[in-house]
């Protein structure tokens, strides 16, 4: 396949275009953005231009900040539930493109590349005192409608790399929340608020536990899981996101 067909981040476009394309040929050695010849997701170039921003970020919730500062102001004023997170690319075009595959398309494959991405970017001494690996769950409903859980297919990759336990109900999505993407900023805590439970509390309490998503916009789902996370035990709680929502 010459050149990309992710290039264009229009959903209305890509939906039913992704849905007709085999998996295969998404992934045939060529970089998925520029298609380049190459064994990787992403050709060097194109990892350099799109994963290699080193711009500070704050350790708590992983926004751009200044060198200065270790935690973004906003952390500091409010601290969320999480402890840390470290993600491997910013939320924008065209990496967008990619992460709406997986999740809209069912590209599968593209789950077990933004692993490896995510193994490159996030040094293994900074979570090696981790004790058990969750992918933020979906609700039952949301997993039908779907057929897989994008952040457990990242999650899995990386649980065998790090060597740990990727635990797969000790947390559950008890309400199926409207789409955060489709809410004001405002609205996105109350649509969180009670949605997730711990189903098997000895599973998280007394441990570091790490929760992997594919994306990290505002935060609010991440935190309403860490809190819950803590409620019953867990001593800290370090998200591992593929990609990070710029500020607006």
């Amino acid at each position: 396949m010459r050149g990309s067909l992710l290039q264009r981040t229009d959903m209305h476009f890509l939906r039913p275009l992704l849905a007709a394309i085999p998996t295969r040929k998404l992934l045939p050695g060529v970089c998925a953005l520029c298609g380049a010849l190459d064994d990787g997701l992403l050709c060097s170039p194109c990892r350099s231009r799109y994963l290699g921003d080193t711009t500070p970020r704050c350790v708590r919730c992983a926004l751009p900040t200044s060198a200065a500062q270790r935690q973004c102001s906003r952390c500091d004023a409010t601290p969320p539930a999480f402890d840390a997170s470290f993600t491997a690319a910013s939320y924008g075009p065209p990496m967008d493109a990619l992460v709406q595959a997986l999740k809209f398309g069912g590209q599968l494959p593209l789950a077990a590349a933004f692993a490896r991405l995510l193994l490159a970017a996030v040094q293994r001494e900074l979570v090696m005192d981790a004790h058990v690996m969750i992918a933020v769950p979906l609700s039952a409903e949301r997993l039908v409608m779907r057929g897989f859980n994008q952040a457990h297919e990242i999650a899995k990759p990386l649980a065998r790399a790090w060597q740990l336990p990727l635990c797969t109900d000790a947390c559950v999505r008890i309400r199926d929340t409207e789409p955060q993407s489709a809410l004001a900023m405002d609205r996105r805590r109350d649509n969180m608020r009670g949605a997730f439970v711990v189903a098997r509390r000895e599973a998280v309490a007394g441990k570091h536990v790490l929760v992997v998503d594919d994306v990290m916009t505002t935060g609010h789902t991440l935190d309403a899981l860490a809190g819950c996370l803590k409620r019953h035990g867990a001593t800290r709680v370090t998200n591992i996101v593929f990609s990070r929502t710029p500020p607006r």
